[in-house]
């Protein structure tokens, strides 16, 4: 400061005012309010059915079951994703080629119409053997004699999720500098090693985030595998089961959407602190070097300026 220069009277700032933004508020409260009391006056959300099924032993059942399909589906596609990726950042064409032709089918039809698919599996191949061709056989299996259609939902749902993993995968396995990978291979790192202990934890920031989302869209999805068809999940056991004996349909959806939101709610949660977690040591935030960097460059073109 230059001797004699007096300080600057402190600004006296007046926040803008923005009445509108009460005003939208009040109009929300008001109408969300009104909904309310419509829904809840409403006998047509059969609100005792509701209270009674909420906890019914069926619908528990259906929730365990839910989240059976949901965990090993994604395990399922998580480890279908790491493989399927590594064969498209592989060298090799063949291997590039295949996982192309996988993500191509799969990403590229709808889930509910491979579900089908899965479904006629015990019908389009009744009889499976293995065996020399035109020889003996030393295997038979009659899929028609079996009741496999959970395990045909879960691959359903795994091969289709490994689909999309493959591509969140890669995708945050790119994101880190290729420079770390040579820096962990100079400090004599085998790749496991430096997959390990380099790559994939940078990896994880990026990974995590779309991975939580593809797991809250699976737990969605599981309300889909009527279609194999597996009635014993969540959706089929209310919509279909307990509504078509009470003949009320809107209550027993709206159990089926609470616990859909209880799950959802819980798998946010850990999602958030994964990402918390894989977050340590990144700061959005200028350090102190930083910002007299910052002030010495701004300085330095307003001089050049002058």
């Amino acid at each position: 400061m230059v001797v004699g220069e007096s300080t600057p009277p402190p600004i006296d700032a007046v926040p803008l005012r923005h009445p509108w933004r009460w005003v939208g508020a009040a109009v929300i409260i008001v109408v969300v309010g009104l909904f309310i009391y419509g829904a809840a006056t409403n006998p047509a959300y059969g609100w005792s059915t509701y209270g009674d099924y909420l906890f019914n032993e069926r619908i528990m059942l259906g929730v365990f079951n839910t989240l059976q399909l949901t965990v090993y589906a994604m395990v399922l596609g998580i480890v279908l994703g790491v493989v399927l990726s590594v064969m498209r950042l592989s060298p090799n064409p063949v291997f590039g080629a295949v996982a192309w032709v996988f993500l191509w089918i799969f990403r590229g039809t709808p889930v509910y119409v491979q579900l089908v698919f899965w479904g006629l599996i015990p019908t389009i191949y009744q009889h499976i053997q293995l065996g020399v061709p035109f020889g003996p056989s030393f295997f038979h299996l009659d899929l028609q004699d079996l009741s496999i259609p959970f395990l045909l939902a879960v691959l359903g749902l795994g091969l289709n999720e490994g689909a999309y993993m493959a591509e969140i995968i890669r995708a945050g396995i790119t994101s880190v500098p290729e420079g770390q990978s040579e820096a962990s291979t100079a400090l004599g790192m085998s790749w496991t090693m430096t997959m390990r202990r380099t790559v994939l934890p940078q990896a994880m920031r990026v990974i995590i985030p779309p991975t939580g989302n593809e797991v809250i869209s699976m737990l969605k999805t599981t309300s889909l595998v009527t279609a194999v068809p597996y009635s014993y999940d969540l959706y089929s056991i209310a919509s279909r089961e307990i509504a078509a004996r009470t003949f009320e349909p809107v209550p027993m959806l709206l159990v089926a959407a609470t616990w859909y939101l209880v799950i959802t709610s819980v798998l946010m949660v850990g999602q958030y602190y994964l990402e918390k977690y894989f977050s340590r040591g990144i700061s959005r935030r200028l350090t102190t070097k930083q910002l007299e960097a910052l002030a010495k460059a701004q300085t330095g073109t307003e001089a050049g300026h002058v």
